[in-house]
């Protein structure tokens, strides 16, 4: 383990990555909104060139962009099987380091490789991996400074798809929804990998936390296995805890999603449930919960991979099986539903991120979408294929595109099982 001493001045001088990067899990905020102008409008009849192409393996990771550079994960079965995190030069795809492990996929499910974001902060990048392999590494070389074998030190819990909620930074801590038997969430010194704090023994989920302004206070939202937690990320004491309870297998993807005084979460099996956070002490309650008859049959919005957004009291979402959907964000209840966006079918999905007036979208069929999204439905203003789908991540329907996108230096960055592509989105 290297630990070396200028981390620590680093970490008192460094803050978050400017707006036009995208340096962790849905961008600067964590929030899924993309802040740059001086974008496309609309794409050549042509469609779009790509700037650049590179090579990798398959993974879910999408990828995450700092300080001029690209970051994502892939798996290796040869010489041995294993994980990688690499890191290519953003302007020309070039790859500028790699970091190689061998790890073990036996017991996990959908076995593609990495799913979680490197996070890119401190001038450190922070990767985990499907089966718990946490490294920090340094941002410009590759050197790695610390790291921890989580099942082997803590014993993991596995989910059934393995280990895929991106760790988040608050403060000098990483924190990490490790899924360890006695420790659902294990807090770290991002400076030393020391462990600060561990808590709760929670079986694990699949969603990324957040971290929220509540009652003066900075509090840190998860999605365990059974329910929703408000937690002092300084210390992991627990503020408070709604029961959210899987009918089937614990299956939460979606990142909870933060509307003025309100908390939204969705899960492909059990519906929606909306919680209203107190401002006045760290506690919430619940608004309300709905779910359909099953995963086909369903009410609200029941969504697998993608997380929603919020904006001007509704909510835009993506269903079961593709379905685009509008819901009032006091009620639940459906405005419209729109099938244009994906083809439907089982865990069909769209990526959603906010610039402005506009919704920049990539659906599972590796079209990117420039839309507008309102109570009065969904406004499609341009499409054009970028990606070609792969199999490793789901071999059905002539494979798909899961991995979110990066959108960074008016550019967007996409990956799927054989390769990340950069593609200009400015205003010419």
């Amino acid at each position: 383990m290297s630990t070396p001493t200028s981390r620590a001045a680093l970490l008192a001088l460094a803050a978050l990555s400017s707006a036009d990067e995208w340096p962790q899990w849905r961008g600067p905020g964590r929030d899924g909104v993309w802040k740059e102008d001086g974008l496309l409008e609309a794409f050549p009849e042509k469609g779009l060139g790509a700037r650049w192409r590179a090579p990798i393996g398959p993974g879910y990771s999408g990828p995450t962009v700092a300080g001029g550079r690209v970051y994502l994960m892939d798996r290796r079965r040869e010489p041995e099987d294993g994980e990688r995190v690499l890191c290519l030069d953003r302007e020309t795809g070039k790859v500028l380091w790699t970091h190689a492990y061998p790890c073990s996929y036996a017991g996990i499910g959908y076995d593609a490789g990495p799913r979680c974001a490197v996070l890119v902060q401190h001038g450190m990048a922070f990767s985990l991996g499907a089966s718990g392999m946490l490294f920090c590494l340094d941002a410009e070389t590759g050197e790695e400074l610390w790291s921890h074998d989580i099942d082997a030190e803590y014993g993991i819990d596995m989910p059934v798809w393995g280990i895929a909620a991106a760790p988040v930074i608050e403060g000098d801590l990483l924190i990490v929804p490790a899924s360890a038997e006695d420790a659902y969430l294990i807090a770290f010194d991002v400076a030393t990998g020391a462990e600060r704090w561990k808590a709760f023994d929670d079986g694990g989920n699949y969603s990324a936390p957040i971290v929220i302004d509540q009652a003066g206070e900075r509090v840190l939202v998860c999605w365990s296995a059974g329910r929703v937690l408000g937690v002092d990320p300084a210390t992991g004491k627990l503020h408070w805890e709604v029961p959210f309870e899987p009918k089937n297998v614990p299956l939460g993807i979606a990142t909870p999603v933060l509307y003025e005084d309100k908390l939204f979460f969705t899960a492909f099996y059990d519906g929606s449930l909306m919680l209203r956070v107190d401002h006045e002490e760290p506690k919430v309650e619940e608004l309300w919960r709905r779910v359909g008859q099953n995963e086909v049959r369903t009410d609200a919005l029941q969504s697998i991979i993608a997380t929603p957004l919020i904006r001007g009291g509704h909510i835009y979402g993506v269903d079961s099986h593709g379905e685009l959907r509008c819901l009032e964000v006091e009620s639940g209840e459906r405005v419209w539903e729109d099938l244009s966006a994906v083809p439907k079918a089982r865990w069909a999905n769209v990526h959603m991120v906010q610039n402005g007036e506009r919704t920049w979208m990539f659906n599972e069929k590796g079209e990117l979408i420039l839309g507008e999204l309102s109570p009065k439905g969904f406004r499609e203003l341009a499409r054009t294929k970028i990606l070609e789908p792969t199999r490793e991540q789901l071999n059905e329907r002539g494979g798909v595109c899961w991995s979110h996108p990066a959108y960074a230096y008016r550019h967007v960055f996409v990956r799927n099982d054989e390769e990340v592509v950069c593609y200009d989105l400015s205003a010419k």
